[in-house]
């Protein structure tokens, strides 16, 4: 269950804080993940410590754009424009390769009317991430730059902005029912004044559709995961606590079920998904920490969670080629790819 009110964010924030602790080796995720959720509490200065802690860190962190982007947008929502405004100006000199950079410097420069530098941002971003403006293959396009070309076609309907190639690539890969240039039409919210129930209804679809991509935004960059256990680590698993054998039937059955959940939160629109996997050691830890028996079924979902926070996650499904997600060394396609 996501946390909802600020102490459930709060308590989340020193969940993964205490993680970060026992797993120093995974602070960069696991700390973005705290500082998001103190933002989401209200203690905006705490979650720029956090940033901070990972920018002065001895230890190398892997992605030091994201984290100065995202210290930049939560300084702005609590009265520090100016060093937010050098922040970002320092990330667009820097040219990062990193669209998730991009994507939140963009984001923060939109929610502050910022409308020409965000669309210059993301431009800029897409052409040094070496989209070309013609002849794209949207399957060869990663989910966090397809974020980027999303972005910018909203932010181009702001602007009114005639509809060029990255935009039409954007409409391409948009899956959800409600198009791009209806949910990015700055004159729909003029609709909510209607007495036509036809009208407010057809609003209220969009505004769902809306609120999905945000909710799944949240798990941005880290994946929603569904959680692998090997044949081996299996057998290991069920021998010592045999009460999870409800969860796990056969491992033929469990491989199954990894492949269905997944094709089922594809077909429901779910982006970034991921697969993490699971070992008796690392489970039994987890456990531990949260001061509960590994035979607690309800660990399962939280430990998936953790995994993936501390980015141990491999991304759904496999490239085109590429070998099966389950460890059997056949291609994706001809293994659990079928059908």
């Amino acid at each position: 269950m996501r946390p909802d009110t600020p102490a459930d964010h709060l308590a989340e924030a020193e969940r993964l804080l205490r993680t970060a602790t026992q797993y120093p080796e995974d602070q960069e995720p696991l700390l973005l993940q705290a500082a998001a959720h103190l933002e989401l509490s209200g203690d905006r200065p705490r979650a720029t410590t956090l940033y901070d802690r990972l920018l002065s860190s001895s230890s190398k962190v892997d992605h030091p754009h994201l984290v100065k982007a995202f210290k930049a947008a939560n300084l702005w929502e609590y009265g520090h424009e100016a060093e937010a405004r050098a922040i970002i100006e320092g990330i667009r000199a820097a040219a990062p390769l990193d669209p998730a950079a991009w994507g939140i410097v963009a984001e923060t420069l939109e929610a502050h009317d910022e409308l020409d530098l965000a669309h210059a941002s993301l431009t800029t971003g897409l052409t040094l991430l070496g989209v070309a403006e013609a002849a794209v293959d949207p399957a060869g396009i990663p989910y966090s730059t397809q974020s980027l070309l999303t972005t910018r076609h909203r932010v181009r309907r702001l602007l009114a902005l005639p509809h060029d190639t990255w935009d039409t690539l954007a409409d391409e890969l948009h899956t959800a029912p409600i198009s791009l240039d209806e949910l990015h039409d700055p004159k729909r919210l003029w609709s909510l004044g209607s007495e036509d129930p036809a009208e407010l209804q057809a609003e209220l679809a969009r505004l769902r559709a809306e609120l999905g991509n945000y909710r799944l935004a949240l798990s941005r960059p880290f994946p929603v995961a569904v959680l692998h256990w090997p044949e081996r680590e299996l057998d290991e698993l069920l021998a010592a606590y045999p009460e999870l054998q409800s969860e796990y039937p056969t491992h033929a059955a469990h491989l199954l079920d990894i492949e269905a959940s997944l094709r089922e939160l594809a077909a429901a629109g779910t982006p970034n998904l991921g697969i993490v996997t699971a070992t008796v050691p690392s489970y039994e830890a987890f456990a531990a920490s949260e001061s509960s028996s590994p035979a607690n079924a309800d660990l399962l979902p939280q430990y998936a969670t953790t995994l993936a926070a501390r980015a141990r996650a491999t991304s759904w499904p496999p490239s085109r080629g590429a070998d099966c997600w389950c460890g059997s060394g056949v291609n994706y396609g001809d293994c659990h790819g079928k059908g």
